[in-house]
């Protein structure tokens, strides 16, 4: 049996360190600590891969082997992807998880029978499934956060764009060449932004229009 550690953290200005001393207690050889600096909300990462496999590569897990984490959320935050990679590695490579934080989440443990991987499967479920009806209240609570502000009068979103009355004027003669983007900027009193945001949706309008004039010489 060969025993590994992972570890992760969202982004190159946070610390693998507290993990890595963790690590270090229970994991014999250091070379076998794979680390991954990355968000955690998919499980496409390098140093992940290499652990479990991916099209190109074999898993450097394999069957009887221990992967060892801290917590659970170090291999991700969507709980129905994290029980597909459990799955992924107990069942399909055959390997077990320890998760350091929780002695239940740790399929190794126990007399070799299939009893105490079934508990850690179990808890792993059930875990999931709290986590799934956390985001749900979340969720809720966001939406009538915003329904209460909204009946106040609160608006949300990016703020409509001052449309000024010199800007058509102004747009034929930038169109046609006679004047710079930055001087129409400054006579209509738009910053680069908006200016370009402006046009952007000018652009959609038209194609929007030229469509609709092609599907009615269609039909006709």
């Amino acid at each position: 049996m060969v025993i590994f550690g992972y570890a992760r953290v969202s982004s190159r200005d946070q610390n693998l360190d507290r993990q890595m001393d963790q690590l270090r207690q229970v994991v014999p050889d250091e070379r076998n600590i794979i680390t991954d600096m990355q968000s955690g909300k998919d499980f496409d990462r390098k140093g992940y891969n290499t652990l479990v496999g991916s099209e190109q590569n074999s898993p450097l897990l394999r069957s009887g082997d221990l992967l060892v984490i801290t917590s659970l959320d170090r291999l991700g935050r969507n709980y129905t992807e994290i029980h597909a990679q459990w799955a992924r590695i107990t069942k399909e490579i055959g390997a077990d998880i320890r998760v350091l934080d929780m002695p239940m989440l740790d399929t190794s443990a126990g007399d070799g029978s299939l009893d105490h991987r079934f508990i850690a499967d179990l808890v792993l479920q059930i875990l999931a499934y709290v986590s799934e009806k956390e985001r749900q209240s979340i969720r809720a609570r966001q939406r009538q956060g915003i329904d209460a502000a909204r009946l106040r009068g609160r608006r949300f979103g990016r703020p409509k764009i001052q449309i000024p009355d010199n800007y058509d004027e102004i747009m034929r003669e930038w169109h046609d060449g006679k004047i710079s983007a930055k001087e129409a900027m400054e006579r209509t009193g738009l910053k680069r932004t908006s200016f370009y945001r402006l046009i952007k949706e000018d652009y959609r309008k038209y194609l929007k229009n030229k469509n609709s004039s092609m599907d009615k010489k269609r039909e006709s």
